[in-house]
C-alpha cells in the first residue's frame, strides 16, 4: 500500500507533482525495512515453540488488530502437546497418565480463539489450560495484525525518502565509469538515519 495519498503531498512537504511511482517504491521500500508486507492491517500465520512450563507466547507482528465483526485478532488456533522430560512434569506419575491419555502428545488440537487472552500492544497471547494442566510444545496460529490508520511517522519516512530519492543522481548510483566498466553504490542514501529512527517502532522483532 502507499502510505502518501496524492492529497497528502502537499500537506507533507511532497510537491504536488510527484510521481506516484516514487511514493509507491518509498512504501515498498519501508515494508522491506520494517520485514512486513505492510504496515496496514493483514493477516499473518505463524508456527511457534513454547517454553517448557510456560502457557504464553509472543507473536512477530504488531499491533494486534481486531477486525469487525470479530472480537479477536485470532482467526484461528491450534497446538499439540508435548511429553514432559523427566523433571519439567510437576505432578504425580498417575496425574501424568492422565494427562497424556487426553492430551493426546504429538496430535494437533483446535484451540478456540475466544478463549484465548490478547494483549494487542505487545502481542502476547495467554493459552487456555488443559483440563489436567498439560502445556502445549508449540503453537500454530492465525491472526491480524497491522496499523488501522499510518501514523505520522510512517508518512514522514515516506515523504523523506522520496526526497532521498529525487536528490540523489541515478537514484542510486555513487559513480560510475563506463570505460572500466565500475559503478559503486551505498546502500544508505535512501533509508538513512532519520528514515530508520523514524521507522524502529515498527520494524517486526521475532521474539526467541
Amino acid at each position: 500500500m502507499n502510505y502518501l495519498d496524492v492529497s497528502e503531498y502537499e500537506l507533507y512537504g511532497l510537491e504536488a507533482t510527484t510521481p506516484a511511482s516514487l511514493v509507491a517504491g518509498a512504501s515498498s521500500l519501508i515494508d522491506a525495512h520494517c520485514r512486513r508486507s505492510t504496515l496496514g492491517v493483514a493477516q499473518y500465520e505463524e508456527r511457534l515453540r513454547m517454553a517448557p512450563d510456560r502457557n504464553t507466547v509472543r507473536v512477530t507482528y504488531l499491533p494486534l488488530a481486531v477486525v469487525a465483526p470479530a472480537t479477536t485478532p485470532i482467526v484461528s488456533a491450534r497446538g499439540r502437546y508435548c511429553i514432559p522430560r523427566r523433571g519439567e512434569w510437576p505432578f504425580d506419575d498417575i496425574r501424568l497418565d492422565v494427562a497424556l491419555m487426553f492430551g493426546l502428545p504429538g496430535v494437533w488440537t483446535d484451540i478456540s480463539a475466544p478463549a484465548i487472552d490478547f494483549f494487542a500492544a505487545t502481542g502476547e497471547l495467554t493459552l487456555p489450560m488443559n483440563i489436567v494442566g498439560l502445556w502445549f510444545s508449540e503453537v500454530d496460529l492465525v491472526y491480524t495484525a497491522g496499523l488501522s490508520v499510518i501514523p505520522d511517522p510512517v508518512k514522514f519516512a515516506c515523504v523523506q525518502i522520496v526526497r532521498n530519492a529525487q536528490s540523489t543522481p541515478a537514484l542510486n548510483v555513487k559513480a560510475g565509469h563506463l570505460d572500466r566498466m565500475v559503478m559503486q553504490y551505498f546502500s544508505d542514501t535512501l533509508l538513512d538515519q532519520t528514515v530508520i529512527a523514524m521507522l524502529a517502532p515498527y520494524v517486526a522483532q521475532k521474539v526467541g
